[in-house]
């Protein structure tokens, strides 16, 4: 079943510090794929918090993005499902599946699993308030003794999601064991809305592989797309022509770290962008002769210019 109105079935995890305006450039420039943000609180977004409000404002970005909020609250998520409309969302993706701590204890996230009925007003009045299409992603279950993705997703499905995304691990695993294909097989065959896949992707192959077990419409990659933000569009390329597209060359590699750091420091100011950019940095050179000692020198800058001079040191002597 194709995801009505996405040009591709892979799409990009939403990563709290991590799928930010900056990071969505580069992941676009590397190709196809579809984009999200990090997840925006709604009561933050309705009171215009300025970090929530800058998350949720995807108008100026020339390319698609799907704005994830969280909360527990109806009416906010009404209430912020009109603005993120007006601030460019393409469509709106419901967060019941995040397992941090803080989240959980606010009752959102992955603890919306264990109220479904608050979990269903949700997503309804999101639905009633917004022309924008509504996901929904969740994990399997709260636990290994509360398993209930199936009833979960045939929930989202008659309070109105367009699709859904699971990933194959309970709030208790968090990121830990391997994802549960066997879940999102049987969530597959027991809704008719679209699913997308969520869990342990990290090759395009393992992504032909699980759609082709499971049934999904499409798969969602996280955590792999880290220092790899070429592994969207090689995913999309390869579902799509069974051609496997050639891994980035050093020289690639390098010219994205230099691209993502300057627009890191444009978007967050230098501070703060030379900040966010050293877990960044360490993930692109990761596996590169001499990594660690570029790692150590790099988390001790604080400047543009000093961190363009290493980069270009580092790569040159890797690159011989």
């Amino acid at each position: 079943m194709a995801i009505d109105g996405f040009a591709s079935s892979v799409f990009m995890a939403p990563m709290a510090g991590i799928t930010d305006q900056p990071w969505r450039t580069i992941i676009h420039g590397c190709g196809e794929g579809n984009l999200i943000s990090e997840m925006a609180a709604v009561n933050a977004i309705q009171y215009k918090n300025p970090k929530s409000y800058q998350i949720a404002n995807v108008k100026n970005e020339p390319y698609p993005v799907v704005v994830q909020l969280v909360g527990n609250s109806p009416l906010l998520f009404s209430e912020a499902a009109k603005l993120v409309a007006d601030l460019g969302a393409k469509s709106i993706d419901i967060n019941m599946g995040c397992p941090v701590k803080k989240i959980v204890n606010n009752n959102s996230g992955s603890a919306l699993m264990k109220d479904v009925k608050l979990a269903a007003q949700i997503i309804e009045a999101t639905v009633k308030a917004s022309p924008l299409k509504v996901s929904v992603k969740f994990r399997k279950g709260w636990d290994n003794e509360h398993i209930n993705a199936v009833e979960f997703a045939q929930m989202c499905e008659s309070s109105g999601a367009s699709y859904i995304t699971i990933h194959g691990r309970t709030r208790a695993q968090g990121y830990t064991g391997v994802a549960d294909w066997e879940i999102i097989k049987a969530v597959k065959n027991a809704v008719k809305i679209p699913v997308i896949g969520n869990g342990d992707i990290d090759t395009p192959k393992k992504a032909a592989e699980r759609i082709k077990e499971s049934g999904v419409d499409g798969v969602m990659i996280g955590r792999a797309l880290l220092g790899n933000p070429w592994l969207l569009n090689a995913t999309h390329q390869y579902l799509a022509t069974g051609i496997e597209v050639a891994k980035p060359t050093l020289q690639q590699i390098k010219d994205t770290l230099l691209k993502h750091l300057h627009l890191l420091v444009a978007y967050y100011g230098e501070k703060s962008g030379m900040a966010i950019s050293r877990k960044h940095t360490s993930w692109y050179v990761k596996g590169l002769h001499e990594a660690k000692a570029f790692r150590e020198q790099y988390t001790k800058l604080n400047e543009l210019a000093a961190a363009e001079d290493l980069v270009e040191t580092f790569f040159t002597r890797v690159m011989i």
